[in-house]
């Protein structure tokens, strides 16, 4: 989540807009910038969890309430936001939807002063209700800004910043927000001291989204000014369910479920990747250190997206999605079956075969729809919600067996349901 969500392609209908494309180059750069913020933000949560975990001593289980929270936008704020951005069009959309992520990162202050986690829920529910209407209007947006015979390479680059912002911002998230030195913990107080310790730790995460709030502002209000830039854009109405029909047919009835269960094995094996780290028979390593390595997770993800590219010219799609995701489950079993670097490092490398995962089972699910591309786009991004459901059950897993390597097998089990996708596609629909 790729981080999923960055992939995210347009909303129901959002794509519609009749202006075949707007001569706006200076537009790119600001789009590009939209795409690598929302990446790096979403993939923040990875080094935020184990934080949190260790302020308010939680289970794994509740830990995942954060991706639960952050996902469940995708759910609830999917449709709503692409409405609201037929309504007031794609500049002010993207406006819209920066201010409301600026509200997240500032709703931090009073989570961190009350240090109530239920706080820091709601502050990351707002913040990704506003990355989802920020990427209702990036995707179909980049396609407008220039000629439509190079849409889909203008994408492809786009999504190359989305990367490396997930790259950047967990690195350098592990420095601010893991790096502090605290020589306690929070199961060895309680009371007052607790909740002036839970304080004064969550105030690097504070000072963190209070810094990507700053950058929001100063992103809004240049949008704010090119908000007249787009001339001529229209938008089809379209009904708010329209698309859930297109479950019945098989192949983007499987495509949808495997996008729900790509997203949610993704995210679950970045938020648990510190905390697996960290273990004594895996890599033993301080908290700021696992961190760190979040990087190569989702940086491995950023490579494989230019090798898939060119492998995609002369292996058929469903035939590489299906030999990504059998060594991604070859992978978790060399991981959790083995100890030391090679446990830790074959984790990591499942970046590696998430790369190419979520455009192509999307453009496998979406072949042949024609007209109804908008409609089925819409319900892939409610499939996105997979993200919240799937780390939930697998941080439940890791609570009841109390092992972190038995609960990767979730992981592997939707794996195992992409690789049979990728086979069953592997012809042209």
């Amino acid at each position: 989540m790729a981080h999923a969500p960055q992939d995210m392609a347009a909303g129901p209908g959002e794509s519609e807009s009749a202006a075949s494309h707007v001569d706006a180059p200076e537009l790119r750069w600001f789009v590009m910038g939209l795409f690598f913020i929302f990446g790096g933000i979403t993939s923040l949560n990875d080094v935020i969890i184990p934080k949190l975990k260790e302020l308010f001593t939680l289970s794994y289980t509740q830990a995942m309430l954060v991706q639960f929270c952050f996902f469940t936008a995708y759910l609830v704020i999917g449709i709503p936001g692409a409405k609201l951005v037929k309504k007031i069009g794609y500049m002010r959309g993207a406006v819209a939807g920066l201010l409301t992520m600026m509200v997240g990162c500032l709703l931090f202050i009073p989570a961190s002063q009350q240090a109530v986690y239920g706080l820091f829920l709601f502050a990351l529910f707002v913040l990704a209700s506003g990355v989802v209407i920020v990427q209702v209007v990036a995707n179909p947006l980049i396609s407008l800004l220039g000629k439509p015979e190079t849409a889909h390479s203008r994408l492809t680059f786009a999504q190359a910043f989305n990367s490396l912002g997930t790259t950047i911002f967990p690195i350098a998230g592990s420095v601010l927000i893991l790096g502090s030195l605290a020589t306690m913990s929070a199961d060895q107080l309680s009371g007052a001291e607790l909740d002036a310790y839970r304080t004064a730790e969550s105030q690097a995460i504070v000072h963190g989204y209070l810094g990507i709030a700053a950058a929001l502002a100063v992103v809004a209000g240049a949008v704010w000014l090119f908000r007249g830039r787009l001339k001529n854009e229209r938008h089809e109405p379209s009904a708010a369910l329209a698309g859930l029909d297109l479950l019945k047919r098989p192949r983007f009835g499987f495509g949808a479920l495997c996008i729900f269960l790509y997203v949610g094995a993704e995210v679950s094996i970045g938020s648990l990747i510190v905390n697996y780290l960290m273990q004594g028979h895996v890599m033993a390593l301080p908290e700021q250190a696992a961190g760190k390595l979040i990087g190569l997770y989702w940086g491995g993800a950023m490579v494989g997206r230019f090798i898939g590219s060119g492998l995609m010219r002369v292996i058929s799609p469903g035939k590489l999605l299906a030999a990504v995701a059998l060594g991604a489950i070859a992978l978790i079993l060399v991981s959790i079956n083995t100890t030391g670097m090679i446990s830790g490092y074959s984790l990591l490398a499942i970046g590696l075969m998430n790369a190419i995962m979520f455009p192509t089972i999307f453009s496998l699910a979406s072949e042949k729809l024609g007209s109804r591309a908008a409609d089925g786009s819409g319900i892939i991004n409610v499939a996105i919600f997979g993200g919240a459901v799937i780390p939930l059950a697998t941080g439940a897993l890791a609570d009841i067996t109390g092992s972190l390597g038995l609960a990767m097998l979730l992981p592997a089990a939707c794996y195992a349901v992409i690789a049979a996708f990728g086979y069953y596609a592997r012809r042209a629909a």
